[in-house]
């Protein structure tokens, strides 16, 4: 699997996905240093710098290791940075990998990570030739139920004390979706 591919930026109307760097961690700051955004995501909530910075180099590593690519959110026009995407725990040999995503509050219900997501799911069936893109989320987590549904993904079940996230044992609704539903999705 040639991941370089993924290491340019991917454009849509509204937004520009570029692999996340330390320039743009302050930007950032606004949505992982928010509780009620962070509720639902592994990473802690940003109370300083030396958070994001420690949360930079755990990136820069699995970045590194070939497991996984960030892309900060960036608002064309202003630079604004309104989140950040992944793909992650890609498994050659199946043609798979999970996808992730975090939004700040000011922009939710807006579209854009449903912009942002679409765009990474292309070039992952596209780009790397991938068969399946999973997703997990929290059952209480309706808003990321809600996206990965307009998104295409099936809901495929319910993990059980899946993780402990924070110190709490989480469920975890699975969602998967296949390049032939989503090339299917597309042609209508």
């Amino acid at each position: 699997m040639n991941l370089a591919v993924l290491d340019r930026p991917i454009e849509t109307v509204r937004l520009v996905l570029r692999l996340v760097s330390e320039a743009d961690l302050d930007g950032l700051f606004s949505v992982h240093g928010d509780d009620e955004v962070t509720r639902f995501i592994p990473s802690i909530t940003w109370a300083c710098r030396e958070d994001a910075v420690a949360w930079l180099v755990r990136n820069a590593a699995v970045h590194a290791e070939g497991r996984a690519r960030r892309w900060a959110i960036v608002e064309k026009g202003s630079e604004r940075r309104i989140g950040d995407c992944m793909l992650f725990n890609f498994d050659e040999g199946s043609s798979r990998a999970e996808l992730g995503f975090v939004i700040g509050r000011k922009d939710w219900g807006k579209g854009l990570m449903r912009e942002a997501a679409q765009a990474l799911i292309a070039t992952g069936f596209e780009a790397l030739g991938l068969r399946r893109i999973e997703a997990f989320a929290d059952p209480l987590n309706v808003g990321s139920d809600r996206l990965l549904r307009r998104l295409g993904f099936a809901h495929e079940g319910l993990l059980r004390q899946r993780s402990v996230m924070k110190g709490e044992v989480k469920d975890s609704n699975v969602y998967g979706l296949l390049r032939a539903e989503w090339a299917q999705a597309r042609s209508v």
